[in-house]
């Protein structure tokens, strides 16, 4: 099968354009109806509907990357595509992701399953003949990539695609730490330091955070973070347990639904650590390696003022067979 062809124009050939230009000209997005969904642990997560499902009819469900929500660039672009081929849709918030702190010390992970899996069951409850197609960003693109091979025949998920996700956690924690790679850390670790202060002021957990307010200022990569706030609070031994064991590269040898794979190798958050070779890729699994694109960027027209993507039209190739 020939690879689509994606090419960035003149203007965004640089990686950090193709990944900090989306955000400066993010596009409104349609309107969402928002639904909580209470956990068994006591906990809750925040789900927006696009339109409502229909009986035999696809529902997309997006799972967005760290610190990410339904406001997102690359959320917005995708939901204002599905609204206008009239495609029910569901973006699935991570825990203290949708605006409200969640209730419990802990919080999400690039390995979390379980509440993937809670909001999917909500779904299959709700429109049981409606498949459901899944599209993980980043963060989220490694989840669902861990649940598609955790899961395979059993998966939820009828079709997938995992876009810019960091498969191997170790190295892109590491590249993250050194050259202009350390502008997104920073940027992504002070909203993550922010949650845990809220989290230490609320009555209802006082002694369960592993951390005080004077350790945060020093928790300035991932994988300091990771080590002291990630790692304890999810049952994981330390930074190098989560890592190991959250990673998604080892699941895609295991997938049995139909998946497409998409990275950029210039993506500034990744390193060639997360590239599989051919016998870690399942026979259900197409995967896509570009020379350009940044990180969830791929520009591939307009201006610079208005840029086009080529990811919207790939997705809705990839999960409807609909022409590019």
């Amino acid at each position: 099968m020939t690879q689509p062809h994606f090419s960035p124009p003149w203007w965004a050939k640089n990686p950090h354009i193709q990944t900090i230009l989306p955000v400066l000209t993010k596009v409104s997005g349609p309107a969402l109806t928002r639904h909580r969904l209470e956990l068994d642990d006591g906990d809750f997560i925040d789900v927006d509907f696009l339109g409502e499902p229909k009986a035999n009819q696809a529902i997309v469900v997006l799972v967005h990357g760290l610190e990410g929500s339904a406001d997102s660039h690359y959320v917005r672009r995708l939901l204002n595509r599905l609204a206008s081929m009239q495609v029910c849709a569901v973006v699935h918030h991570h825990r203290s992701c949708s605006g409200v702190s969640n209730r419990l010390a802990r919080s999400y992970h690039s390995g979390d399953t379980q509440d993937l899996q809670a909001t999917l069951s909500m779904l299959k409850r709700r429109a049981p003949t409606s498949p459901l197609l899944a599209v993980g960003y980043s963060l989220g693109g490694n989840v669902l990539a861990k649940y598609l091979g955790e899961q395979a025949d059993n998966s939820l998920v009828d079709r997938a695609i995992v876009i810019s996700a960091p498969l191997q956690l170790a190295a892109c924690a590491t590249r993250l730490k050194s050259g202009f790679s350390k502008v997104y850390q920073t940027y992504l670790i002070k909203q993550l330091q922010q949650k845990v202060r809220e989290k230490l002021d609320m009555p209802s957990l006082q002694g369960q955070m592993p951390v005080s307010h004077a350790d945060i200022a020093q928790l300035t990569t991932f994988h300091l973070f990771d080590d002291r706030v990630t790692a304890p609070l999810h049952g994981f031994t330390g930074v190098a347990d989560y890592y190991q064991r959250a990673s998604g590269l080892a699941y895609l040898s295991k997938i049995t639904k139909p998946t497409l794979v998409i990275h950029a190798k210039d993506d500034p958050f990744m390193t060639d650590e997360v590239i599989p070779n051919a016998n870690e890729l399942a026979s259900a699994v197409q995967y896509e390696l570009h020379h350009n694109g940044g990180h969830v960027g791929f520009i591939d027209g307009g201006t610079p003022l208005k840029p086009q993507y080529y990811l919207e039209k790939r997705i809705t190739h990839f999960l409807f067979d609909i022409g590019q």
